[in-house]
């Protein structure tokens, strides 16, 4: 018999080995899981902070305060809490809105300050209508309203009258000439004069009559034969012709360097404003001394102009002298009372201004004008 060698328990040092084996892979994978776990955790802890840079995400009690988010370009932030304001001019008021669009959990920091290149806007052109917040947003608001503006009256569009070197503060005529010049209707000389005495011709006082009383033409302009189609007075003739202050002469002559006298400019004005003569012409003419001296052509014209308030006489109101040559002062005195008689100018009180007489009991009264320069009902003229 051959002896052989004891047999190996094969199966039970194999079931030995197997069930170690396991005992160690269970402990190893155990073990590796716990870290796992362990580090997991601790990972998802430590990276709340990234959260904070998408803008979704909402900040976790890990966030420091006075913490600093690092950010490659400035962002806009309309939610931000009243501690993230950034202080701001009297002039701009920062309004917050008061309920916000995007959700946000109970865990907020209390304080965070924002990066010095972030702004607050004010306010987008589609947001809503903000609400205040605080009093102190109220008083900041209406402290930076604009101020109200008041209009400024409206100023004169009359330049001040010249300063004729020749005519005196105490000249009778002055007023008279001031408010004329100051309307352009006078003009003086290149020397700064006026030369209140100096004699008026046909011409000029046609000049004079298109600048005060600018009128339509209603008639056909006459081509008289001693004014020339290029004379400088040419237009304020044929306008004075046409609109019935002046007329001609015979043989269609009209004389422009003729000198107009005192009866001449009163008929004239008359004539223009188309006043008529009173029922008794001698009794209004009776307050002057020198009436046998007015033509008999003008004796209604005349009357008149003295009922009207035309007559302007220095330096006796008693002194008509119609065939005296008329002078810019007195030229000036007369338009202005024809002015004042249309409605386009005031009265000015003067002592040289001749006042009609008490008329008869049958006669109407003086008339009146009213607001728009034309007279009254009633009367006279």
């Amino acid at each position: 018999m051959t002896n052989r060698p004891p047999s190996e328990p094969e199966s039970s040092q194999r079931t030995a080995l197997g069930f170690d084996e396991f005992i160690a892979i269970l402990v190893a994978f155990t073990t590796i899981g716990a870290i796992l776990f362990w580090s997991l955790s601790r990972r998802d802890s430590s990276w709340n902070l990234n959260g904070l840079l998408s803008p979704s995400a909402t900040p976790s009690r890990s966030v420091q305060p006075n913490q600093v988010l690092p950010s490659s370009t400035p962002k806009v932030d309309p939610n931000a809490a009243s501690n993230n304001v950034l202080p701001s001019s009297q002039s701009e008021a920062v309004v917050e809105p008061k309920t916000s669009s995007f959700p946000t959990n109970s865990a907020t920091p209390s304080r965070t300050v924002l990066p010095s290149t972030q702004v607050i806007p004010t306010q987008s052109p589609q947001a809503q209508t903000p609400v205040p917040s605080s009093a102190g947003l109220e008083s900041s608001v209406t402290s930076s309203a604009l101020p109200l503006v008041t209009p400024a009256k409206q100023k004169s569009i009359i330049p001040p009258p010249i300063a004729f070197n020749d005519v005196p503060n105490n000249f009778w005529g002055r007023r008279f000439i001031d408010v004329l010049s100051s309307r352009g209707i006078l003009k003086g000389f290149p020397d700064y004069s006026f030369r209140p005495n100096q004699a008026v011709n046909r011409a000029e006082f046609a000049a004079i009559l298109q600048k005060a009383f600018d009128q339509k033409l209603s008639k056909t302009a006459i081509a008289f034969q001693d004014v020339p189609t290029k004379f400088w007075a040419t237009p304020a003739i044929d306008q004075a012709i046409s609109t019935g202050f002046l007329k001609g002469y015979p043989k269609k002559t009209f004389k422009p360097q003729q000198n107009i006298s005192r009866v001449q400019v009163l008929v004239a004005l008359v004539s223009g404003l188309n006043l008529k003569a009173p029922t008794s012409p001698n009794k209004i003419l009776s307050v002057y001394k020198d009436a046998k001296d007015i033509p008999t052509y003008a004796i209604g014209k005349i009357a008149a102009a003295t009922t009207n308030g035309l007559v302007v006489n220095y330096p006796n109101p008693q002194i008509l002298a119609p065939n005296k040559v008329a002078s810019r002062a007195e030229v000036a005195a007369m338009i202005h009372q024809a002015l004042v008689k249309r409605g386009k100018l005031e009265g000015i009180p003067s002592q040289n201004i001749v006042r009609s007489p008490s008329v008869s009991p049958r006669l109407s009264p003086i008339p009146k004008q009213n607001q728009k320069g034309n007279l009254s009902a009633g009367g006279s003229s």
